[in-house]
C-alpha cells in the first residue's frame, strides 16, 4: 500500500453510465492512478465490501457515490463509505437529484413489483413469485435487499460534501473533480462542480434565440426535421436548457437533441421542474383558452419532461402514498 491519496467509487440505484464515465477519461486515467489508489471500485476491480469494513475511519480522501438510494443495501453501503471517507461527491443525476430511477416515486414498491413480475407483456410468471427479503434453502438463509417505497437522493441519506451533476457527468469535469479534491484548495461545502449558470449561456445556437418565445406547438424530436442552427425553444421542442445548469458542453444540443435537463437547476432555483414548467407556460403563444388547452397538450409526459431527473429532490418528492398505507422504511 503507498501513500497516496486514496479513493472509493461506489455504485447504488443507477444505470451505470456514470462508470462509463470513469473509464471515458481514456488514458487520463493514467493520470488519476498515477496520483491516488483507488481502493474501492467494485464494478471495475475485485473489492469486496469486508475491505472497506476494514478500513479506518476516515482513511479515504474522497468517495464518489453515484445513484440514488433505493434498497436498504444501498443506504447501508452510503453509510458505511461516508464514515470511511473524509469527502463524499455526489457523482451524478441520480446521487445529486434521484435521477430517472426518481421516478419510480410516481408509484409504490407494490405496484412496481406486480408490473415487473407479474403484470408485464413479457413476463411468465404463473405462480406470481416475487422477489423475498430472506428464503430458507434447505437450513441455508438467503437474502436480498429490501426495496424501499421512495426512492431518496444520496444526501437525504447521508451528508453530502460536492455534488458532480449530469447524466454522466463528462471526463472533463471528473478529471477536475479529481485535481480540485488533491489539491487541497477546496471549493465551500455543497458546492454544485459545474458553472452556476443556465445552460443556453454555453449553447451554439444561443443567438438565435428570439427575444420574446411564442411556442404555438410543443412538438417531439421524432416529429419533425429539426433544423441543426436554429434554437431549439425556438422550434416548439421542448428544451430544458434555459432551466438548467451549464457544464455538459451542450453535448446533446451539438447532437441536435433538446436539453433533457441532467445538471439540474442553478443554485438560484428552489424546484427545477417548476422553473422549467413556468417558463414554458410563458413562452405559450396564445391567451385563448381552448387555444392555449391545446397547444399545452402536446405535452405528453409533464412529470417526466420536467422532473426526469429530479423528483425525489423537488418540493414534491414522490406522489402520495394511498390512504391508509404505512411508508416503509427509507421512505
Amino acid at each position: 500500500m503507498t501513500d497516496k491519496p486514496k479513493v472509493a467509487f461506489y455504485w447504488c440505484a443507477s444505470c451505470g453510465g456514470c462508470e462509463e464515465a470513469v473509464v471515458d477519461l481514456h488514458e487520463k486515467v493514467l493520470d488519476v492512478t498515477a496520483a491516488v489508489d483507488i481502493v474501492f471500485w467494485p464494478v471495475a476491480l475485485d473489492f469486496k465490501r469486508k475491505d472497506v469494513e476494514a478500513m479506518p475511519d476516515g482513511s479515504i480522501l474522497a468517495a464518489f457515490i453515484n445513484g440514488a438510494i433505493r434498497t436498504n443495501e444501498q443506504e447501508e453501503m452510503a453509510h458505511m463509505i461516508r464514515r470511511k471517507a473524509k469527502v463524499v461527491v455526489a457523482f451524478g443525476s441520480c446521487s445529486h437529484l434521484g435521477g430517472i430511477p426518481g421516478l419510480g416515486n410516481l408509484w409504490d414498491r407494490e405496484t412496481i413489483l406486480a408490473t415487473a413480475y407479474r403484470e408485464s407483456p413479457s413476463t411468465v410468471n404463473a405462480e406470481g413469485v416475487y422477489p423475498a427479503a430472506s428464503h430458507d434453502d434447505g437450513g441455508r438463509r438467503l437474502t436480498l435487499p429490501t426495496l424501499y417505497d421512495t426512492v431518496r437522493t444520496l444526501d437525504q441519506v447521508v451528508d453530502v460534501d460536492y455534488y458532480l451533476p449530469g447524466c454522466a457527468p463528462t471526463a472533463g469535469m471528473i478529471a477536475k473533480a479529481v485535481g480540485v479534491l488533491l489539491s487541497g484548495d477546496l471549493p465551500p461545502k455543497g458546492t454544485v462542480l459545474a458553472p452556476d449558470v443556465a445552460l443556453c449561456e454555453e449553447c451554439p445556437r444561443k443567438a438565435s434565440k428570439p427575444e420574446k418565445l411564442e411556442i404555438t406547438e410543443f412538438k417531439r424530436p421524432w416529429q419533425v426535421l429539426i433544423d441543426e442552427e436554429k434554437c431549439l425553444l425556438a422550434q416548439g421542442l421542448l428544451c430544458m436548457g434555459a432551466s438548467t445548469r451549464a457544464g455538459c458542453e451542450a453535448l446533446c444540443v451539438k447532437g441536435n437533441m433538446p436539453c433533457t435537463g441532467c445538471f439540474g437547476p442553478t443554485s438560484r432555483v428552489l424546484d427545477h421542474g417548476a422553473k422549467a414548467l413556468s417558463g414554458f407556460a410563458a413562452a405559450v403563444g396564445s391567451n385563448d383558452a381552448a387555444e392555449i388547452e391545446r397547444i399545452v397538450g402536446g405535452i405528453v409526459d409533464p412529470v417526466g419532461t420536467f422532473y426526469r431527473y429530479g423528483l425525489p429532490a423537488s418540493l414534491l418528492r414522490r406522489r402520495r402514498l394511498k390512504a391508509g398505507d404505512a411508508p416503509a422504511a427509507g421512505a
